[in-house]
């Protein structure tokens, strides 16, 4: 049988998912554990979250390096032996950290769970926080931080979230060396006797899960007592950022790096799905139309893309690119002219269609493992959402109208509502 290549295949649209529900249990110390009993193969994925990132600490970088800290040694076994127990099961560790959060995340065969649980409770327990590593690891940090500090693309990022949130925000802060450098071991210590080793944190299992691997992963994290912890009040002044340019200037660059946004909502706001369609149509996806524009069109960039991020407590919302400096202002006032056109002209419904069947498509494709839907469930689990929300995400995708389009786009992408900023020049 010959197939005609010149016929685009048939498709379906994707209107509905299915999400399996978690499983949740008490272990004996009151902590959550959350079981996703998914999967053709023998994998599991155990997770120890932590309510312990930059909103709990008292210096700046206590949470990470508390957190990167713990597979440096505990009271029987140093870094290297450490490390040798988690290779010999092939296993493979991760230390997790973000502003909301820190966690511990282990990858390994099933069977080798009851051989993963002595370790992990190990590293949150036990941990001794040497002062050799602790100093390799600012050492690291450092050397890495002035390599980033060479990228525009850092440049702009850092800075654009520092003028939004306020440089000490805990959403708005990020590393310096002079940070890094006075930063004490006691700092650190105090932080993961409070928020880790005497702190209640939440469990998350996905994979092949059993029975006797609930009452094993009871034996280890649920016999300790916890105590409950409550975030410090971080009273920082909200900055002034509606149409402010930033430049961070690089006269040696020969490229900018742009960052445009504002702050807007997380996942909990009425009308989250309606700007996650408006801002695939803008430049959410490699057929927006930024993409179409400023690097199909004029030529300006190989890549823009724009984000609404969701964070525990807020959201913003950031349009991102790289282009030649001389062609800064001219993209700059590109994506104004893009956004003008979503705020007086109804976006076509072939268009929108299209967009809608490749979020739908993308969303339902990104379900594919057990670890994947246990990220999707985490959301959920660790941000109070409600259970059916993603559920009901595909739903809300297609309900999304053209006027509902516009309506987000009047509302909140006004640029001079916007902060931008420019790392190189002008």
């Amino acid at each position: 049988m010959t197939i005609d290549r010149t016929i685009a295949p048939e498709f379906r649209v994707i209107n509905s998912v299915h999400l399996p529900d978690p499983q949740t249990y008490n272990l004996d110390n009151g902590t959550s554990l959350h079981v996703i009993n998914i999967g053709d193969q023998p994998v599991i994925r155990l997770e120890c979250i932590f309510e312990a990132g930059n909103w709990y600490e008292k210096e700046i970088g206590a949470s990470f390096f508390a957190i990167k800290m713990l597979s440096e040694g505990t009271l029987t076994k140093t870094s290297a032996e450490i490390s040798e127990a988690f290779d010999r099961i092939g296993a493979f560790t991760e230390m997790t950290h973000t502003a909301d959060r820190i966690g511990i995340v282990v990858y390994a065969l099933s069977r080798f769970l009851p051989d993963i649980l002595p370790l992990v409770s190990e590293l949150i327990h036990d941990a001794v926080f040497p002062q050799k590593e602790f100093q390799d690891l600012k050492n690291i940090n450092i050397q890495n931080l002035r390599v980033n500090k060479e990228k525009n693309a850092y440049l702009a990022t850092t800075a654009f979230r520092a003028k939004l949130f306020g440089s000490n925000h805990p959403y708005g802060q990020s590393q310096e060396e002079e940070n890094i450098m006075s930063l004490s071991i006691e700092a650190i210590k105090e932080h993961y006797g409070q928020f880790v080793k005497n702190g209640k944190f939440t469990v998350v299992l996905a994979g092949q899960v059993t029975e006797n691997d609930i009452k094993v992963v009871n034996e280890h994290l649920g016999t300790v007592n916890t105590e409950s912890q409550i975030s410090p009040v971080k009273d920082v002044p909200q900055p002034v950022y509606a149409n402010v340019e930033e430049l961070v200037e690089r006269p040696d660059s020969v490229q900018s790096s742009i960052r445009m946004g504002r702050k807007l909502f997380n996942r909990h706001h009425p009308d989250y799905f309606k700007m996650l369609v408006t801002n695939e149509i803008l430049g959410g996806y490699f057929g927006s139309r930024l993409m179409k524009n400023i690097r199909e069109e004029k030529g300006l960039t190989y890549g823009i893309s724009s984000h609404l991020v969701t964070l525990r407590k807020e959201g913003y919302y950031m349009i991102g690119t790289d282009v030649k400096k001389e062609f800064t202002q001219q993209t700059i006032d590109e994506i104004k002219k893009e956004i003008y056109r979503l705020q007086t002209e109804l976006v076509g419904e072939e268009e929108l269609q299209t967009v809608k069947n490749f979020m739908a498509g993308e969303f339902a494709g990104s379900l594919n493992t057990a670890f994947e839907v246990a990220d999707r469930q985490k959301i959920l689990l660790l941000d109070g959402l409600p259970t059916d929300f993603f559920k009901h995400y595909i739903e809300q995708i297609h309900a999304t109208t053209s006027d509902d389009v516009l309506s987000m786009a009047v509302q909140y992408l006004q640029p001079e509502d916007m902060l931008t900023v420019i790392a190189g020049g002008k």
